[in-house]
């Protein structure tokens, strides 16, 4: 993504090797900015922004407890609770999304 790119030239970290090209930089999974001279001009990317959320659909649900438990202890695990629909698993894990 364009907006991992988007670094200070003093925040860059060298992802080549002198004389790198813009393709085989962007090939390797690093940015190329040649704009700034004596900086690195093939660079690693930001990491991406990820967040947590708790599955709509409750048939994509991973099973994170045991028949029974409670809330409390599902959330003590970092697990999603919802006590709804039957003969899905009440105590599941997030998925990890992209921002």
């Amino acid at each position: 993504a364009k907006c991992q790119c988007k670094l200070l030239p003093r925040e860059r970290t060298n992802c080549g090797y002198p004389g790198i090209s813009a393709a085989e930089c962007k090939k390797i999974g690093c940015c190329f900015n040649a704009s700034t001279p004596s900086v690195p001009w093939c660079y690693k990317p930001k990491p991406k922004k990820v967040k947590k959320v708790c599955p709509s659909d409750p048939y994509n649900r991973l099973d994170c407890g045991y028949p029974g438990i409670r809330p409390r202890e599902c959330m003590r695990k970092g697990c999603c609770f919802k006590a709804h629909p039957a003969g899905v698993p009440w105590c599941f894990y997030h998925r990890v999304t992209e921002e």
